[in-house]
């Protein structure tokens, strides 16, 4: 997934960590070569070049799938897993980095040959229909899925108290020791700022106090669940003076334009929460506070105002986060 990974894990006894690390290089290694749009072999990329008509998928990528179009179809298309002829156009997929934007007319036409409503799948016969050119992309569903499927392995080893990394993206379960849980930091979008714990509260209104002072980082608890952060400082490019973040918006086909920096999503599920943040990053600061309440979502805003940040978070992310 051209990313790296790490688990911490907490027990009274020596678990048997090489027999651990080479089911969970393996189990990745199974994920990366069905969903890596970096790899010509993979399953994606046969299926972004196969012609007109249904093929079986195997679990992993049907259940990604299957999730990935119900949260398309929730967030009416902020979130779309059909982009991958627009990511490689604007310079974030396989194809190579741009220095200027594409040409509109060619964006015209790959989004017109975009979305998810082009597709479906088959239930019963866990196959997925090609209408013909469509690039599935499951850069903002991969990683998370990924972790997800780790701390299964980890559950199955039968060690309930740890924390998996991956890319970004996080799952926690049981606690760091006897006597604390498991403590993360999310990173400030302007990396630059000081890191001061001891300055910060959490105000009853749901927003962060700073006392002045500026932080690289939020700390937070996390316990028996995933975290996801989607941010539009993360990859980027600058042309005449305009950043183009590496998030599209799905109704678009366009690179974010608002003033939500970064979104943070607590979820049971690392895999729902890494496309949830996303999507809400592309419904912006407004429409995707409003989505957040009334999905009544554990999530954390990052606004950019003209010479600071505002920093919002629902009562679920403050109740989840250890805030209260």
């Amino acid at each position: 997934m051209g990313t790296s990974w790490l688990v911490q894990i907490a027990s009274p006894t020596l678990p048997d960590l090489a027999g651990l690390q080479a089911n969970i290089e393996s189990r990745l290694l199974e994920i990366n070569a069905q969903m890596s749009t970096w790899d010509p072999d993979s399953l994606i990329c046969k299926i972004n070049a196969a012609p007109k008509g249904w093929y079986a998928l195997p679990k992993d990528f049907y259940q990604v799938t299957d999730t990935a179009l119900k949260l398309a179809s929730l967030t009416e298309a902020a979130f779309d897993p059909t982009l991958g002829e627009l990511i490689n156009l604007w310079g974030f997929g396989p194809a190579g980095p741009v220095s200027a934007p594409p040409n509109p007319h060619a964006l015209r036409t790959a989004l017109l040959r975009s979305g998810w409503r082009k597709t479906v799948l088959n239930q019963k016969h866990h196959a997925i229909w090609q209408p013909g050119g469509l690039q599935f992309d499951f850069s903002s569903i991969a990683k998370g899925y990924a972790v997800d499927e780790i701390a299964s392995l980890i559950d199955t080893a039968g060690l309930n108290h740890y924390l998996v990394e991956l890319g970004g993206e996080m799952k926690a379960r049981g606690n760091a020791d006897t006597q604390r849980p498991w403590r993360v930091d999310i990173a400030h979008p302007d990396a630059n700022l000081l890191h001061d714990p001891d300055g910060l509260q959490w105000h009853e209104a749901g927003c962060i106090a700073m006392h002045g002072k500026r932080y690289a980082a939020l700390p937070i608890v996390l316990k028996d669940a995933g975290l996801a952060t989607s941010g539009d400082y993360l990859r980027s490019f600058t042309y005449h003076g305009v950043q183009y973040s590496h998030t599209l918006d799905g109704r678009t086909g366009q690179p974010i334009a608002n003033n939500l920096a970064a979104v943070s999503i607590i979820h049971e599920s690392a895999m729902w929460a890494d496309a949830m943040a996303t999507a809400i990053q592309c419904l912006g600061p407004d429409k995707g506070w409003e989505f957040a309440q009334n999905h009544e979502l554990a999530a954390l805003f990052f606004i950019r105002q003209a010479n600071d940040y505002e920093v919002k978070l629902t009562p679920q992310f403050k109740c989840l986060a250890g805030a209260e």
